[in-house]
């Protein structure tokens, strides 16, 4: 058995998932190819690569890497999550439908109703936490459905397998946003997802110093456009940051571990402290769609999401008096964040069906002491 091949455990892929040493110099990391263009052998003979923006030999091993971790047979490198978003939204045309969760990430929903819906997308939201609703919404015309789990930042869960046989069922694709979960603790594709999306800034990444995108399918057809998309369009991302993200591939597994049980601590003295008044992570017994988490993911993963019993006032000053969690935008990193959503991250949003309620904080839980984080948090709500 090969440590790259799809028989070996997700662990081991991890490490060794980008492929074997370097068979001149033995190098264990694959080089970071600065090249922007290839010498041929002759007119039209490469040997694998012509220019940077239609391929490079670091990003393809990021590709390989990242597609091997998700279970797909092709994958992808972008620019920004976003990047990778906008390329899959251009495999639909003027009067295509697009379904939406109505609690997607704000650059998310910025990008479809503000980008692509001025171009003839047609764009709407729904629970997609609700089999139900999406059948119930569910028009003509449609052609992606575009699903978040755990979303951000409610942390609802979807069912994948159940919207991928509505979506199959009418003829069309679902996309899944797995950046939250990760492949460690979640395989959309497995589940009957057509197309998976991450921002590797995030956990992938892991360590808030790279900004990527990354896009992975089994569909041949699909696969094939999306391709074509990222040489058209060139938003690809630079080999130093494909180095950084694989680089953070390989003690994936490892993290997520660490990252949810911690949040399980500070979730836990979350729900019993009496300034907070609500508690989202899908740990949580009580927390909507449990279940479902429970049965289509490993862990929980690392993000938390709580509301304060004194409104906006106190949320505001509770993202400013932590110490161990810093203030700032994005997550999934080793380090803890915690941030405003409603005038942070999905400040975009305000004023839609997306917007977020003023009196909700977002953490970001990392690999730090759980003892310390736990005591910050405290401190920072006796204060509040």
């Amino acid at each position: 058995m090969s440590p790259t091949d799809g028989d070996a455990s997700f662990e081991t892929r991890c490490v060794h998932g980008a492929g074997a040493p370097d068979p001149v110099t033995g190098a264990v990391v694959p080089a970071i190819s600065l090249a922007s263009t290839f010498a041929q052998d002759g007119v039209g003979q490469q040997r694998g690569f012509e220019y940077s923006r239609s391929g490079n030999p670091t990003r393809a091993a990021l590709e390989r890497h990242l597609a091997g971790l998700e279970g797909a047979g092709h994958g992808f490198a972008f620019a920004s999550g976003l990047a990778a978003e906008d390329a899959v939204l251009r495999l639909l045309a003027p009067g295509d439908g697009l379904l939406l969760s109505d609690d997607a990430y704000g650059g998310t929903f910025r990008l479809a109703r503000q980008v692509h819906g001025p171009a003839g997308l047609v764009v709407r939201t729904t629970r997609l936490a609700d089999v139900d609703a999406v059948v119930r919404e569910w028009s003509d015309g449609t052609r992606l459905l575009w699903a978040e789990t755990p979303t951000n930042p409610w942390l609802r869960i979807a069912d994948i397998a159940a919207l991928a046989d509505v979506a199959h069922e009418r003829g069309a694709l679902l996309v899944v946003d797995n950046t939250f979960a990760t492949p460690a603790l979640q395989q959309p594709l497995a589940l009957g997802a057509d197309i998976v999306v991450h921002s590797t800034t995030k956990y992938l990444g892991g360590h808030s110093d790279v900004v990527g995108g990354f896009v992975a399918t089994n569909d041949d057809e699909v696969a094939a456009r999306i391709g074509f998309l990222q040489n058209a369009a060139g938003a690809v991302p630079g080999p130093f940051d494909c180095y950084l993200v694989h680089r953070g591939c390989r003690t994936l597994h490892l993290r997520m571990e660490r990252h949810s049980t911690n949040a399980e601590a500070v979730a836990s003295m979350l729900v019993d402290h009496p300034a907070v008044a609500e508690v989202r992570w899908p740990g949580l017994p009580d927390h909507p769609g449990h279940d479902v988490a429970a049965r289509q993911m490993s862990g929980f993963g690392g993000m938390v999401s709580l509301r304060l019993r004194g409104g906006l006032d106190a949320a505001l000053r509770l993202c400013e008096a932590t110490e161990v969690f810093t203030l700032a935008e994005s997550l999934g990193a080793v380090e803890s964040l915690i941030e405003h959503p409603g005038r942070m991250t999905h400040s975009s949003v305000a004023g839609s069906e997306n917007e977020v309620p003023d009196d909700l904080v977002r953490l970001s839980v990392g690999i730090e002491a759980v003892d310390d984080l736990v005591g910050d948090l405290e401190q920072a709500l006796d204060r509040c």
